[in-house]
């Protein structure tokens, strides 16, 4: 399977935080055995950044790349989705797999747009900028095993992904993982603000609140003990932190942080409906 990627073509349509992303990933890997991804944007200010990375084919002309393709990945803004495919349409052929990073376009609205049976369509997530992301992904029923093997490879080349059932876990992931890193945002920004009225300077609250998220994933990631666990590990009876937690718990934070997570789920599937 690694043998066959190797000689494989890929195609990244749209330069911006994650089709740049995924293409560096795989251009960076050794799946592709230095073979160059080629990829198309339509700002030429873009496509000037990327020919002097001098890693890519650069390409602002579908028809000039999308032929040659045995694997596209479509990394635009969803309401570019279908003048990307107006596009492309000309230039497909059935062999080739579409990888959707739009959010919300399903599978059943790319493959009546392309003609193309094979689909596979992908919730990634922003630290995949940095190798350490999540990417959900699931395939039409055309794409055979070791296809959709290769593309969980090709994703992978990011961080860690992982193969779902149906679209509805693509939708249900965009609330845990694809929007997640925001809700992390979220508490340590609030964190940092408590430390700065404690009378911390901003960039020791920083250094307090970045640390203390890193390790405490370090911790979680290292053993096989569960969240609640952790925190009577913690907390002590008449302490500090159970004090703390007492505290989120009258608030009912824990079921604001899941009415949060199911808003972006159901902000997911109803994006899905106009695509």
């Amino acid at each position: 399977m690694l043998n066959k990627i190797t000689y494989m073509k890929i195609l990244v349509i749209g330069a911006g935080n994650m089709g740049l992303t995924y293409a560096e990933g795989m251009s960076k890997s050794s799946l592709l055995n230095n073979e160059l991804i080629m990829i198309s944007d339509k700002s030429e200010e873009k496509l000037q950044e990327l020919k002097e990375l001098g890693y890519f084919q650069v390409f602002n002309n579908l028809a000039d790349c999308a032929p040659k393709a045995d694997i596209i990945f479509i990394a635009v803004k969803p309401f570019h989705a279908n003048s990307v495919f107006e596009e492309l349409k000309p230039h497909f052929n059935e062999n080739q797999i579409i990888v959707s990073v739009m959010a919300g376009v399903t599978i059943a609205s790319i493959k009546k747009s392309t003609g193309l049976p094979k689909v596979v369509r992908c919730m990634p997530n922003l630290p995949a900028k940095i190798g350490e992301g999540l990417t959900t992904f699931v395939t039409s029923t055309d794409v055979s095993k070791e296809e959709a093997s290769i593309v969980e490879s090709l994703l992978a080349t990011t961080g860690r992904s992982i193969e779902v059932a149906n679209e509805n876990f693509i939708d249900a992931s965009t609330g845990i993982s694809g929007s997640g890193p925001a809700y992390v945002f979220y508490f340590m920004q609030s964190m940092m603000e408590a430390a700065e009225q404690m009378g911390f300077s901003k960039d020791d609250a920083t250094v307090l609140v970045s640390q203390t998220f890193k390790g405490a994933v370090e911790l979680f990631n290292q053993d096989t003990i569960s969240p609640s666990q952790w925190m009577d590990m913690v907390a002590s009876k008449g302490g500090t932190t159970q004090a703390a937690l007492d505290s989120l718990n009258a608030d009912k934070v824990n079921n604001h942080i899941k009415n949060a997570a199911f808003a972006a789920f159901n902000r997911a599937v109803e994006l899905g409906k106009t695509h």
